[in-house]
């Protein structure tokens, strides 16, 4: 149930659990802060174990009704929402860009308008999927996983839950969403969907919380066959370590630290001006950033001036307005992070090229950073090894190809990166060289179809298209006797 409290307060009393809005069992409330002003937007509940328990108990119950449900019942609910998005998208476009700060521009487009896409590739992909397999005398089947715990970060907060839960009810698992406490209010509109779509009671269930109160009950209960979480690497060692209390199957998407390979054959302008765009879309709060620009040494100045003339373009301010084009940090507590991180890079004697830690002109209010490019930053700094996750660049200069291939796998993560140059064939070579999930290649848009993941320490598993549905099934063989 939603309350209004006043012109700009929202506030979310209850949680969605079996079918319905129930106040949760203790009663807590957590506020929710608006990234561009810092003032409280919303409350939502501080869940309990109680809560998880209730929620993961309905999931279970509808769990054997819903994956023996027709398919075509399945995607048919799932049009629905889609529908129903499609309808609220500049109302979800608002919403998050006050939550979380993106541009309202960039929220019509990608924080509303690709979680609308990905729901459509699950409906296109699943009937033609390999449920089946003849192997010899045996019938393997892909059977539903059961009941999902879906756990997500605030960066891309619809776009996470919708992801999740789009996948793991459209192959016929039940679903408990537990979204980040700082971004969580666009999750609470999508439960609205779900209800007025008319899922089954049990089949999606959402708790909001903090970590404690509901993300660590969630992942350790006995009940729950799936943990699919989205969050920082250090987040998903902690899960990890819990879940295999109880061997649970687990994907993880996690950090990156991602190299974008400048060649020196390369179209220097396009590659510069889409690598800077990538390294602060969002204002560096994605994943996948390319945050590691790695140019040739020889170039390094005439990199460096086309970086300070790309960022002559970035306005600053209040993230609904149509004119500005970079937002605020998601939370108090991420922008002490960035700044720390901006603070260190300046011990190490890190040659700042731009911003710092001040926040841009006109954006006194709320969690801003300024765009922050460092130059000529060895390998070995802090700034080209750790995750800042916020508007920060490293420009590394390289020797020779070998060399940027050497710097650019020389991380603990894996999961995106960049490779440009004049000839497609060479910048594919390079790329296949990349202990990475996904690499971009001359520049390209985002597939939604792809697998989406990482190496290492970016995480487990895959997400979207064809893989990413595969995660949420168990295999079985059906041994069939000798066929002779």
């Amino acid at each position: 149930m939603t309350v209004m409290t006043g012109a700009d307060m929202i506030e979310r009393d209850s949680l969605f659990i079996d079918g319905g809005w129930r106040a949760s069992a203790a009663g807590r409330m957590l506020d929710v802060h608006g990234a561009a002003t810092g003032k409280v937007l919303g409350r939502v509940p501080d869940g309990t174990a109680a809560d998880v328990d209730l929620a993961v108990a309905a999931a279970r119950r509808a769990f054997p009704t819903w994956s023996g449900a027709p398919l075509e019942e399945r995607l048919g609910l799932l049009a629905r929402v889609e529908t129903l998005m499609a309808e609220r998208v500049e109302d979800l476009a608002r919403l998050i860009s006050s939550e979380v700060g993106t541009p309202i521009k960039v929220s019509r487009l990608v924080q509303v308008g690709l979680p609308i896409r990905v729901l459509a590739t699950y409906r296109e992909l699943l009937p033609t999927l390999p449920i089946e397999e003849r192997i010899g005398d045996s019938l393997v089947v892909r059977e539903p996983i059961g009941v999902v715990a879906a756990i997500t970060a605030w960066n891309y907060s619809l776009q996470q839950v919708v992801g999740k839960v789009g996948a793991a009810l459209a192959t016929g698992c039940t679903v408990v969403v537990k979204p980040s406490e700082v971004a969580p209010l666009s999750a609470f509109v999508f439960a609205d969907l779900m209800a007025e779509a008319g899922f089954p009671p049990g089949v999606f269930n959402l708790l909001s919380g903090t970590a404690a109160s509901v993300g660590e009950p969630l992942v350790a209960h006995p009940g729950v066959d799936m943990i699919h979480f989205t969050g920082s690497t250090a987040a998903g060692r902690r899960i990890g370590a819990a879940a295999a209390q109880t061997v649970k199957r687990v994907a993880l998407e996690l950090g990156g630290k991602s190299a974008n390979i400048i060649l020196d054959d390369a179209d220097l302008a396009q590659a510069v001006k889409v690598g800077v765009a990538n390294c602060f879309t969002n204002s560096g709060q994605t994943c996948t950033a390319w945050t590691r620009m790695l140019v040739p040494r020889d170039r390094l100045g005439e990199v460096e001036d086309l970086v300070m003339a790309r960022l002559q373009g970035y306005r600053a301010g209040d993230p609904l307005e149509p004119s500005t084009n970079f937002g605020p940090l998601g939370s108090e507590a991420q922008q002490s992070r960035v700044r720390e991180h901006i603070e260190r890079a300046l011990a190490e004697g890190a040659r700042l090229l731009a911003g710092g830690t001040q926040p841009p002109p006109g954006a006194a209010d709320g969690y801003f950073v300024a765009p922050t490019v460092f130059t000529d930053v060895r390998p070995d700094m802090g700034i080209a090894r750790e995750e800042v996750f916020g508007p920060v660049l490293a420009i590394i200069p390289y020797g020779d190809e070998d060399e940027a291939v050497e710097i650019a796998n020389a991380s603990i993560y894996g999961l995106a990166g960049a490779v440009w140059s004049a000839d497609p064939a060479r910048a594919q070579r390079v790329a296949r060289r990349l202990r990475t999930g996904q690499v971009d290649i001359n520049g390209s848009w985002f597939n939604p179809l792809a697998p989406f993941g990482g190496y290492r320490q970016s995480g487990t598993g895959r997400e979207l298209g064809v893989h990413g549905l595969l995660e949420f099934y168990e295999l079985k063989s059906l041994q069939l006797g000798p066929s002779d």
